[in-house]
């Protein structure tokens, strides 16, 4: 599994939620949005340590 495919699904969450800095959910998807961005190569090997133990199997099954 990609990083990328995890780091579009939590910016349309983001997007989905509204720009609303006074909300939580808000701000939860939007920093770890940002964070993770950031932090793209770290999250790749995250990724990759996470694919190696199964943890997307269920979902590359239906994709």
């Amino acid at each position: 599994m990609k990083a990328e495919p995890i780091l579009a699904e939590l910016n349309r969450l983001r997007k989905d939620v509204g720009d609303d800095p006074t909300d939580i959910e808000w701000l939860a998807l939007h920093h770890a949005f940002c964070f993770i961005s950031y932090k793209m190569t770290e999250f790749q090997k995250y990724m990759e340590e996470q694919t190696a133990k199964g943890a997307f199997a269920d979902y590359d099954k239906d994709h």
